[in-house]
């Protein structure tokens, strides 16, 4: 069972015939929606299933004539990317035909930006036999694997039932009461000028949360487009977190998807696990009355 990454080889040696496994293709482009699945229909591992950011892994609910998107009254969090119930995302794994003893390996042509997203998801289902592929598409082509073009035939739709959630969610109301209290520790993984309020590109209002620690997601990919080796992951956490627990470690973004590979890397490093606001940015800056923070 492989829980956190799998390299293109140990991919390779997994794929014989009948295997119970499961590959998800999750690219994504936050300023082009339909990019990915574009991506995925130019190029995708042999049999991997499409999971599409905005439509499968979020509960966009029903959109306003302002363009506006108002998630369902169940969805698990607020924010551009509303995090949908536990329910609905058996179901959704249900119909593509995932099952509870698969393994599922899950990859993007982003630098892990948001097949981070179906891992979490997948862990706070309850199912554990979930990895990120190391490096992406371009790893798996790099070692001689495989691609294909064009749609995949459907999968008989399955059963897949939910377990204990395996991660912590984190909702608005949490970090809101956790601010002044010294048990909680943000870790805002949008890159320095937004968090620091110089620029915000998607949401109304500029700046962090406040207390929040900055650390860009990108940090934790290294040239070659795999996480870093954890001995210098875990030596950078530990100077960010300058002795605090990590265990109250928090994380967010701008919409709860590129924070986890910080996620992970704190994983890898042997911090964690830890907690995820899916809200994020998004979500807490919606209200004009909760604190908000600039500057370094």
């Amino acid at each position: 069972m492989f829980t956190t990454l799998i390299t293109a080889e140990q991919l390779m040696a997994l794929r014989v015939p009948d295997a119970r496994l499961m590959v998800f293709d999750c690219s994504f482009e936050l300023t082009n929606p339909a990019a990915g699945e574009e991506q995925y229909r130019n190029a995708h591992l042999p049999g991997a299933v499409y999971a599409n950011l905005d439509t499968d892994l979020s509960d966009q609910g029903v959109v306003d004539p302002d363009g506006r998107h108002h998630p369902h009254a169940d969805a698990a969090s607020g924010g551009r990317h509303p995090l949908p119930s536990r329910e609905k995302f058996a179901m959704w794994l249900s119909s593509v035909g995932f099952a509870n003893d698969m393994q599922a390996v899950v990859y993007d042509r982003q630098n892990a930006a948001y097949c981070g997203r179906l891992w979490w998801m997948l862990k706070w289902a309850g199912h554990d036999a979930v990895a990120v592929l190391d490096g992406g598409l371009q790893a798996w082509q790099a070692a001689g694997g495989e691609v294909v073009a064009g749609e995949e035939p459907a999968h008989f739709q399955s059963n897949f039932r939910l377990g204990a959630p395996l991660r912590r969610l984190v909702r608005t109301d949490d970090v809101l009461a956790a601010l002044q209290g010294g048990r909680q520790t943000l870790v805002d993984a949008r890159a320095a000028a937004r968090y620091r309020g110089e620029v915000e590109p998607f949401d109304p209002i500029a700046g962090h949360i406040p207390g929040a620690l900055n650390r860009p997601s990108s940090l934790n990919i290294g040239p070659d487009g795999r996480f870093r080796p954890p001995a210098e992951l875990r030596a950078e956490f530990e100077q960010l977190l300058q002795g605090r627990d990590p265990a109250g470690v928090v994380h967010h973004c701008g919409s709860g998807v590129s924070a986890v590979p910080n996620l992970i890397a704190m994983e890898l490093a042997g911090l964690g696990p830890t907690g995820l606001y899916a809200g994020s940015w998004s979500e807490w800056s919606r209200d004009p009355a909760r604190p908000v923070a600039t500057g370094g």
